[in-house]
């Protein structure tokens, strides 16, 4: 299998943690009759070069992070009785080989981190690249309540829905801009309930069955709002 077939855009793996990259990496590796982990990163090969363009070196960089992370795993290890970094991969390293859903983090729709808040970027995005969909679109969506509800200094029994109509209530609500058209301040009031009540509540009492691009938008839903919220004076 080609260096291609295996892993997502060039610019999909630039923004990827070690931890979300190594799994390609291992799979490439499978691929490979030696192991060194020279081999992959010195950005001298045709193959690389075809694949990344003139990112090579910070492809290079990232293809080293995630080697040290899978050897820190215990996925790779130095090959006994040879020198100069030649490796294998351990009997872990091919169970999961065996096991693991590869297709979940190749997506090409794979949730970009530009742009993406800070919150969601750490409690979310991996979460979804596990295939963890119910759990990403939940922490999203109360990520959105917790800012609101901080933002007005709500008391923490004040949630969900109620708590989105009673922040964004047109004229008196503590969030909304009542320089606004009056139509805007119920339009508003109306998203914020209208997101949290059909994609945070459902998510939390049973499972979604969303495909992965599907979540992808439901969490830039999200994100959207909590831009509209931090933009609150």
């Amino acid at each position: 299998m080609s260096f291609k077939s295996i892993f997502p855009p060039i610019d999909t793996v630039l923004e990827m943690e070690p931890e979300e990259l190594a799994p390609f990496v291992l799979k490439y590796l499978a691929t490979q009759d030696q192991i060194n982990r020279y081999n992959i990163t010195l950005g001298s090969s045709p193959e690389l070069i075809t694949y990344a363009g003139t990112k090579v070196q910070p492809l290079c960089q990232r293809l080293m992070e995630a080697w040290m992370w899978l050897e820190k795993e215990g996925f790779v290890i130095p090959r006994p009785g040879q020198q100069h970094d030649w490796a294998m991969i351990t009997r872990r390293g091919r169970k999961v080989l065996d096991a693991q859903d590869f297709d979940t983090y190749r997506k090409e729709s794979v949730l970009r981190a530009v742009n993406l808040d800070p919150i969601l970027v750490r409690k979310v995005k991996p979460a979804f690249l596990q295939g963890d969909y119910d759990t990403a679109i939940f922490q999203a969506f109360k990520e959105v309540e917790v800012r609101v509800r901080k933002k007005g200094n709500f008391s923490e029994s004040q949630i969900g829905v109620a708590l989105m109509r009673e922040a964004f209530k047109p004229k008196t609500g503590k969030l909304t801009n009542t320089a606004a058209d009056p139509g805007e301040q119920q339009a508003t009031m109306d998203l914020f309930a209208g997101a949290i009540g059909t994609f945070k509540n459902p998510s939390s009492h049973r499972d979604v069955n969303y495909k992965p691009e599907a979540v992808a938008d439901i969490i830039g839903i999200a994100n959207q709002l909590l831009r509209i919220v931090d933009e609150i004076a």
